[in-house]
């Protein structure tokens, strides 16, 4: 069973699959920092906030100075800036998805596309439907004098 199992996990697509877990998730907290700490500030400052992602609704009813004091209080509360941050996240994550698989399907299309073929080396005679060589004039079999092409 450890031999079978050395095999599993030393075949190509499973290290193909662990390498793409592991940039997935330095990729995601790259993202993540790029949302938090470059783009949500401006849009933080721009609602009047320093923090975008401090932004909550309370719904106990009671004042708190912080999203972070009205966790610690056990307060109910909705932390729609710290959605807003990973709705963002996503969407950049998932751009980003979009633009790798499109490359990698334009890459397979040119890899696939089939050669120019070249000019037929035959045509068929329009008066006694024989092949014949696409430069021919005049057809060996019946004698007549082909059009020009």
């Amino acid at each position: 069973m450890l031999k079978e199992f050395k095999e599993f996990a030393l075949r190509g697509s499973v290290v193909d699959m662990a390498v793409g877990f592991i940039m997935g998730a330095a990729f995601g907290k790259i993202v993540s920092s790029l949302v938090n700490d470059i783009l949500m500030p401006p849009i933080g400052l721009l609602l009047g906030k320093e923090d975008f992602s401090s932004l909550y609704l309370n719904l106990s009813g009671q004042p708190y100075a912080s999203l972070a004091a009205a966790r610690k209080a056990g307060a109910a509360v909705i932390a729609y800036g710290s959605f807003v941050n990973s709705i963002i996240s996503f969407l950049i994550v998932a751009f980003a998805v979009f633009l790798l698989v499109r490359q990698i399907n334009r890459t397979k299309q040119r890899m696939q596309a089939p050669a120019p073929s070249a000019a037929p080396a035959t045509k068929d005679c329009p008066f006694c439907f024989s092949p014949i060589p696409a430069k021919a004039t005049r057809c060996p079999q019946c004698t007549s004098a082909l059009p020009p092409a």
